[in-house]
């Protein structure tokens, strides 16, 4: 019998507990009755209360969400096809420098992204008056154009190791291209177009850096809100927030497998049948 790996395992545990230990402490202290996030003082929902009657919290929430979800589906389709792109069209001119376009924000940090996004909305807006102030159109320019690079390179990923004897049956069989794509392609690379929806949403609700250089005042995002008050100290009503978050996000999290390993599921169960049909 092989021995387990125990210096493995006791770094993973170590891994697994300095991650999580601190997002556990911060669940624990939501609950906390002190006005002080680190000295317990009874258990209190009152924190819960206050959030949610903190119109800008709310504000800032919704603005968030509106951003991400508009940044996120924009970027999907995008990235779906300059993904589909990429992988399906080998040769044609241009695509180095369309790839290596494509790719540029993923390998560029984020703060270089803000401040050339936030130098081209200063410049079209003297050239051309728009747009006239920053806010959640310019911030979500520049959401789009960085959480594309994700998808694209997700898309493209999943489209090299599809099948492509299915879209060439298709073709051989009279279905126009067109067709293919809405009635084969798409469905089979649907579980990574989900994964990058996911993805860009995600990237774009907890953005701070991109964010800060291309908003202006009156459009305070949520993780921007959050970030000017742990400047001045962490209080209860941050940590309820953050509770809120998470428990969020791993319900999303554990929703979008359970679809995605079910519609895997559903796949190979028709690859099977459609395997025996021809046998």
């Amino acid at each position: 019998m092989r021995r387990r790996p125990v210096f493995l395992i006791t770094v993973m545990c170590f891994g697994f507990a300095f991650f999580y230990i601190p997002i556990l402490s911060m669940m624990v202290y939501s609950f906390n009755g002190s006005r002080l996030a680190t000295v317990w003082g009874g258990f209190s929902t009152k924190w819960y209360v206050s959030l949610f009657s903190n119109k800008q919290i709310v504000a800032a929430l919704l603005l968030s969400l509106k951003i991400a979800v508009v940044s996120a589906t924009a970027a999907t389709i995008l990235g779906t096809m300059a993904g589909i792109t990429l992988a399906r069209f080998r040769r044609f001119k241009g695509r180095t420098l369309f790839s290596g376009l494509v790719t540029a924000p993923l390998i560029m940090p984020e703060v270089i992204t803000g401040i050339s996004s936030l130098m081209l909305f200063i410049l079209m807006a003297k050239l051309l008056g728009w747009p006239s102030s920053r806010g959640f159109t310019t911030v979500t320019l520049a959401h789009i154009t960085f959480s594309m690079v994700f998808v694209t390179t997700i898309i493209q990923s999943r489209m090299l190791q599809a099948d492509r004897a299915i879209e060439e049956a298709a073709m051989d069989l009279g279905s126009k291209p067109w067709a293919v794509l809405f009635d084969i392609t798409l469905p089979v690379i649907f579980p990574a177009i989900l994964s990058g929806w996911l993805l860009a949403f995600t990237i774009s609700l907890d953005d701070v850096v991109i964010t800060s250089f291309t908003t202006g005042p009156g459009n305070t995002t949520l993780p921007l809100l959050i970030w000017s008050k742990v400047k001045l100290g962490v209080t209860p009503d941050i940590n309820a927030l953050a509770t809120l978050t998470v428990l969020v996000v791993g319900v999303g999290v554990a929703l979008a497998g359970f679809l995605l390993n079910r519609s895997e599921k559903r796949r190979e169960a028709d690859a099977r049948l459609a395997y025996r049909a021809n046998e």
